[in-house]
């Protein structure tokens, strides 16, 4: 086991130099120039725009640029914002809890109902309860998250004013981002439950726990559900990158001041350091996450080994 986390980690670093490069890259490619964007409401005159740029090292080759971020990097230093002037690292420390805590409160809410459903589904194949959750799990992947937060805003909070529209702090203050967010996930972890489920009652050692005469539910606890988790708890790794993507959208319509809504602001005032200290952390989060889930796995189903 030991050489295993080792081995995962010798590979997460390679993907995380992948992910600075990238990032680095596509914001280079962006149009425009972050000292135009940073001058545009003063109209700074062609002089005053050149003379930031040189302050910035903006003037300078983009592989000295480079080198220059990566160096800063390595040692813990992942600049300034150029709109605020703000070191970034502040900047996530105080913003990427806030989405950690939206997308965990949605994973929580959207992998254990939607495992119960999809098992529900399974042992209920092809009957109207089969069909209903279906039909339920389908409307989860289908539904923009935009659509279904508004709609929760204005019959929660403008209607009924049972919970707040926008904001955090509290914990009625996450419960609709947290749902809205987790109803996609909560769709897809109930059809792959089920998907999983109905495969593994197929196998024939399920036929010979029936043969002994053991309960059904000691045979869908003990046989059929260990087995079915596999896939579930491989998509809490994909699901927890879709959540914390996916809160852009969530932390914008219910104006929570998170990760994702800065990065987008970052992004359209040409912020590099923000939006690459952004994407580095998401990134170094998502690969330790899944690192957890393929530890998990041992645990689940004693068969799988480490090499």
């Amino acid at each position: 086991m030991g050489k295993y986390i080792v081995g995962r980690f010798l590979i997460i670093l390679p993907l995380i130099f992948g992910v600075i490069t990238i990032t680095f890259a596509l914001m280079h490619l962006l149009p425009g120039d972050p000292a135009s964007v940073m001058l545009a409401k003063s109209g700074a005159s062609a002089e005053q725009i050149a003379r930031l740029r040189h302050e910035l090292g903006l003037d300078e080759p983009v592989y000295v640029q480079y080198l220059r971020y990566l160096g800063n990097t390595l040692r813990g230093d992942l600049g300034k914002s150029l709109g605020s002037n703000e070191p970034v690292f502040h900047i996530l420390i105080t913003r990427v809890p806030k989405t950690l805590t939206l997308a965990l409160a949605a994973l929580f809410f959207a992998v254990p109902l939607g495992t119960l459903l999809g098992v529900l589904s399974a042992v209920h194949q092809n009957t109207w309860v089969d069909r209903l959750l279906v039909a339920f799990s389908s409307l989860g992947v289908a539904m923009p998250s935009f659509w279904s937060g508004l709609m929760l805003i204005l019959l929660f909070s403008v209607t009924l004013h049972w919970l707040p529209a926008s904001g955090q702090g509290t914990l009625r203050h996450l419960i609709l981002p947290a749902f809205v967010l987790g109803f996609g996930a909560l769709g897809s972890t109930t059809r792959t439950a089920r998907s999983s489920m109905v495969d593994v009652l197929r196998q024939d050692y399920m036929r010979t726990a029936r043969a002994k005469g053991l309960a059904d539910g000691v045979v869908l606890s003990r046989h059929a559900l260990r087995n079915a988790l596999i896939p579930v708890v491989t998509m809490v790794g994909l699901q927890f990158g879709w959540l914390v993507s996916g809160s852009v959208i969530v932390e914008t319509v219910f104006a929570r001041q998170g990760l994702g809504l800065v990065l987008v602001t970052a992004i359209m005032q040409l912020d590099m350091p923000v939006v690459q200290g952004g994407v580095m952390f998401s990134a170094i989060v998502y690969l330790l996450l899944n690192l957890v889930v393929d530890l998990t796995y041992g645990f689940i189903d004693p068969r799988i080994r480490y090499a």
